[in-house]
């Protein structure tokens, strides 16, 4: 599969490398006169060159709606009607930058830096973005080792770097409340959350504080106690996210969840011991 990749920053020489290493030969496009490439990709000299025979083109330009909507009106121009056009866009949806033009194949592949070892990439369709588009790309990135998220509707930023800009803001608050230093709230979370969410995540990490009792007692009981921080805004309807917890892990026992959840968080404290 003929790959392009526009705009060659961290994250576009990444995502080029891992293109070359499962064997789809790359085409890159940067204006920047010192380009260096990774091994095996081919340098182009304008976008429209870049583009002209791929079968994808995953775009990495600024985060500038402006500069997003021109250089997708030429994507949609220039390349073959069947490429997918893929934005790796940090918080800009794409139905934003595609007013005007045919968005049937263009979407949000949004990964996580760097692409070529973090395995996550957010896949966000715009209202024009077609199923059919959206289900290349998951194939894509699946064939790439990558692990996509299909996200159900358009939001600014998305969902992971909204939780990172939360989870962020909390600590920089922290620091400079003279609460922490940051290398003790580093610390904090690299011995806790960071590994309990490593192999479980938010929800399926609070469903197991909750003991037998799941996520409704941990909401129930052991919530409550957390109620009176300031720490956003507070579930509108409590019962259907404590339903949805349920649905989406109800079905596994109790002891078979944490049994799983302590084998990957000691697999983890093992690899980091060995490295």
């Amino acid at each position: 599969m003929k790959t392009a990749v526009i705009g060659a920053g961290v994250i576009g020489l990444s995502w080029a490398r891992l293109f070359a290493e499962h064997g789809h030969p790359v085409k890159v496009f940067d204006p920047r006169p010192d380009l260096d490439v990774p091994e095996g990709v081919e340098v182009a000299p304008t976008v429209a060159d870049a583009v002209r025979d791929a079968d994808v083109v995953q775009e990495n330009g600024p985060e500038d709606l402006e500069f997003k909507k021109t250089l997708f009106a030429e994507l949609v121009r220039t390349a073959p009607r069947h490429a997918l056009l893929l934005s790796s866009s940090s918080a800009i949806p794409s139905t934003a930058f595609t007013r005007g033009v045919d968005g049937s194949r263009v979407l949000i592949g949004h990964p996580f830096n760097p692409p070529h070892v973090l395995p996550l990439v957010e896949v966000v369709p715009g209202e024009q973005t077609t199923k059919e588009s959206v289900g290349r790309a998951v194939e894509f990135y699946r064939g790439l080792g990558r692990t996509p998220v299909v996200e159900r509707k358009e939001i600014p930023g998305f969902v992971g770097n909204r939780l990172q800009a939360a989870l962020s803001r909390e600590a920089a608050y922290l620091v400079e409340q003279g609460v922490v230093t940051p290398q003790d709230l580093d610390t904090v979370v690299t011995n806790s959350l960071g590994l309990r969410w490593a192999t479980v995540g938010p929800f399926l990490g609070a469903h197991l504080g909750g003991g037998p009792g799941g996520y409704r007692h941990l909401a129930q009981h052991i919530g409550r106690s957390m109620q009176g921080l300031e720490l956003g805004t507070p579930a509108q309807d409590p019962e259907r996210l404590i339903k949805a917890v349920e649905d989406a892990y109800g079905s596994s026992t109790y002891s078979d969840l944490a049994e799983t959840r302590d084998r990957r968080q000691l697999a983890v404290l093992t690899a980091l011991e060995e490295n």
